[in-house]
């Protein structure tokens, strides 16, 4: 990719008031996989630590799918939230794994939860939740819903391929939900923005299952249907992409890097969230990092990383909190939220 590719100019940054989180529900599977099980695999499992910061990720076991851990993050923000189910509006799945080419899974994951209400999936890879998230809190600020269901939700052992040593140790299975609701003046994304470039389509991509390329029985067995990254280019895009992004929307916001209280970077790489601590400045203890014990869960890193921290009773009314995800398109979205 260019330079001027990797410096595409900066998507606009927006602000919506008036939402609030009421509820958050995560889940990951029991199947602990560690560094020391990929080993029979090839991989190395002190490479892995060294270059990734991972140490094990969840997988989840035969016949549960996306769909089954998006229902059961959402089984948990919806009774956290208080909010009666026939009171949903619409729900958002941000995934790259869904359960199938069609139907949306959202469809099922509606059908499942009980609720009756608009269901779609929302497809922007490792950025899909902080897209949904903006989705959601447009849909209630409009007065088209009162309230939405957004989940990020990915079975990536199930995409990546196991004979892919440097990519397959990166990810790991789960899912994240957050229950939107009308709140204050004061509550909501102070800042925002939503970018894409596709000129990186192919330095992360799924190539083989769709209608450029059909999936071909005859050629199963090439690995195209498995998402196949570049990896050196990836990373030196999202080192840039974290910082500039960080800095757009804390700036829109009107506020400093200190000023804010908590860092929910996309977990990719701890070498990337290094990276964005060392150039911006960040106290290292605001950051919330969970990807040595999860790995990459893709549209789950974000929300996973919500639910943990309020469950850990961190967040207090009026703290400014940084989401932030990036990944295949290329693409990006990062808030500045106001809790």
């Amino acid at each position: 990719m260019s330079e001027r590719s990797e410096l595409k100019s900066r998507s606009p940054v927006r602000k919506l008031m008036g939402v609030q989180v009421v509820g958050t529900g995560s889940f990951v599977p029991d199947n602990v996989v560690t560094n020391e099980d990929l080993e029979s695999l090839g991989c190395d499992a002190d490479w892995i630590l060294q270059r990734t910061g991972i140490r094990e990720r969840r997988h989840a076991p035969p016949g549960m799918a996306t769909g089954d851990m998006a229902i059961a993050a959402a089984e948990i923000a919806l009774s956290e939230s208080g909010v009666n189910r026939d009171e949903i509006d619409m729900l958002i799945l941000a995934t790259l794994s869904p359960d199938r080419l069609m139907p949306a899974t959202a469809t099922t994951v509606q059908d499942k939860l009980g609720l009756r209400c608009g269901a779609m999936d929302l497809s922007a890879a490792c950025s899909g939740f902080l897209y949904s998230l903006v989705t959601g809190i447009q849909y209630i600020s409009t007065g088209c819903c009162r309230q939405v269901l957004v989940i990020g939700s990915d079975a990536n052992s199930r995409v990546i391929n196991p004979k892919d040593k440097k990519t397959y140790p990166l990810f790991g299975d789960g899912a994240g939900a957050v229950v939107l609701a009308p709140g204050s003046p004061e509550q909501g994304a102070l800042s925002y923005t939503l970018g894409a470039d596709g000129s990186g389509t192919e330095l992360l991509w799924r190539d083989a299952g769709g209608s450029c390329n059909p999936f071909d029985p005859e050629k199963s067995k090439d690995g195209s249907w498995f998402v196949d990254m570049d990896g050196r280019a990836v990373f030196k895009w999202a080192v840039r992409m974290v910082e500039q992004c960080s800095r757009d929307v804390v700036s829109a916001a009107g506020l400093e890097i200190d000023d804010v209280d908590w860092w929910l970077l996309h977990q990719a790489n701890a070498r990337i969230l290094d990276s964005a601590v060392e150039s911006l400045g960040i106290n290292r203890d605001k950051v919330v990092m969970h990807l040595d014990r999860y790995g990459n869960t893709s549209a789950g890193t974000v929300p996973l990383a919500l639910d943990e921290l309020l469950r850990e009773g961190k967040v207090e009314r009026g703290q400014t909190l940084v989401m932030s995800g990036f990944g295949a398109g290329l693409t990006w979205g990062s808030t500045v939220w106001r809790w």
